[in-house]
């Protein structure tokens, strides 16, 4: 994977600067992005597919290497990947007749960093 910075158009981007979700309650607009983003993963093909792209060594990989995996058409695999870059969880390029898919790390970074309890907070147990 190159050094180079992947930029998804049209999309605001989740705000990194804003507290995670541990820390303070989320803005409308910050909520209602990061639905999308958690329900683009909250399909077990989807959660498989960006696990895969993820982990390929090269950090891209053509569509043609996944979907043989799946027990699922290739309009399907084309439908589930298109939900995950609308996300802004991966990027495209076609190169002649193939599409390669590569993990837009600065997503998954954001989601954690929104996810992650910060150092010194309570962890509290439900009652």
């Amino acid at each position: 994977m190159s050094n180079q910075e992947f930029v998804v158009l049209g999309q605001g981007g989740l705000d990194a600067c804003r507290p995670g979700l541990l820390a303070a309650p989320l803005a409308e607009d910050q909520a209602a992005e990061l639905a999308k983003v958690f329900k683009a993963l909250g399909d077990p093909v989807r959660l498989r597919l960006l696990s895969m792209i993820a982990s390929r060594a090269g950090g891209e990989v053509c569509v043609c290497d996944l979907t043989p995996a799946f027990d699922l058409s290739q309009p399907t695999i084309s439908h589930h990947l298109k939900l995950l870059r609308e996300a802004g969880l991966i990027a495209s390029e076609r190169r002649g007749t193939w599409v390669y898919y590569r993990l837009l790390p600065e997503m998954t970074d954001r989601l954690a960093g929104i996810l992650t309890r910060t150092a010194g907070q309570p962890a509290e147990l439900p009652t």
